[in-house]
């Protein structure tokens, strides 16, 4: 996944306490890639990418963060998406890059979107999840949200928890903490794996595919100031409740409970 993903998350100005900031997308984002194919529009108030046969597109934070808390709301390619990828992550570079993932698995029309969820530390990724949504995320905007601080990392939903991977450096196994990233994010056709393993392909008679960004904010810290609650911020008895909810309904895929895949033994933060 790491190779070819390419995807979002984090931008402000650092200073010694983290700042919450809602900027525009020209203040905080650059497009890297695409041709023209990605846009921003309205003042710097929307964002959209698109895909064709010939090429996707893609954007990035023009700065990198170390821990962090963000919001962005996305709204995805509509109709048949079959073999489109829309990646939102947060990355560090080299062959030991930390990544948190968000990726939308797309789909033949009317049927649901995967969201497929991965953790990378020290270049190790193989930690994924996959869920489906409880509503349409192609008829409107939501909102998907990444808390990253030195304990936890937390994947949001229009504020629904709907995975959290601990630190568990206590029983050796690593944790992103040490290499600041930067937001990613990108359309791209990768009808080789991503809609039923590669078994549907993409319908390029569809194309041009569209995704479209508004009201990135995020608070985001390089000193991890100990004042901020974000930086200590766990999930209460309520959102404890609503994860248990998603993940019960909604979970499609865990790499804790694929014995398979591990026929030696479960990672050792699966027993976390």
């Amino acid at each position: 996944m790491s190779s070819f993903t390419s995807k979002l998350v984090l931008a402000l100005i650092v200073s010694a306490f983290a700042v919450a900031i809602a900027g525009t997308f020209d203040d905080n984002f650059e497009i890297t890639w695409g041709e023209g194919r990605a846009k921003m529009l309205n003042n710097g108030e929307l964002l959209t990418l698109s895909l064709d046969k010939i090429s996707g597109s893609g954007f990035q934070s023009k700065d990198e963060y170390l821990f962090g808390k963000i919001d962005m709301q996305l709204k995805l390619v509509p109709g048949n998406s079959a073999g489109t990828v829309t990646a939102y992550y947060l990355s560090s570079q080299g062959p030991t890059h930390d990544e948190i993932d968000f990726e939308f698995l797309g789909n033949l029309s009317g049927d649901p979107y995967t969201l497929h969820t991965n953790v990378f530390s020290q270049g190790k990724g193989n930690r994924e999840q996959q869920f489906h949504l409880w509503f349409d995320p192609t008829a409107d905007f939501h909102t998907y949200s990444i808390l990253w601080n030195p304990q936890r990392i937390i994947f949001y939903v229009d504020g629904t928890p709907i995975r959290e991977y601990k630190n568990s450096e206590s029983i050796g196994v690593s944790y992103p903490k040490n290499q600041p990233m930067r937001i990613y994010s990108s359309l791209w056709n990768a009808d080789d794996w991503a809609t039923r393993g590669g078994l549907i392909k993409t319908d390029w008679s569809k194309a041009p595919f569209s995704a479209s960004y508004r009201n990135f904010k995020s608070a985001t810290s390089t000193s991890a100031a100990n004042s901020n609650s974000w930086l200590n911020e766990e999930l209460d008895n309520t959102s404890q409740e609503r994860l248990k909810w998603v993940q019960k309904n909604y979970m499609v895929y865990n790499y804790c409970n694929d014995s398979k895949r591990f026929p030696q033994g479960f990672p050792a933060d699966c027993a976390i």
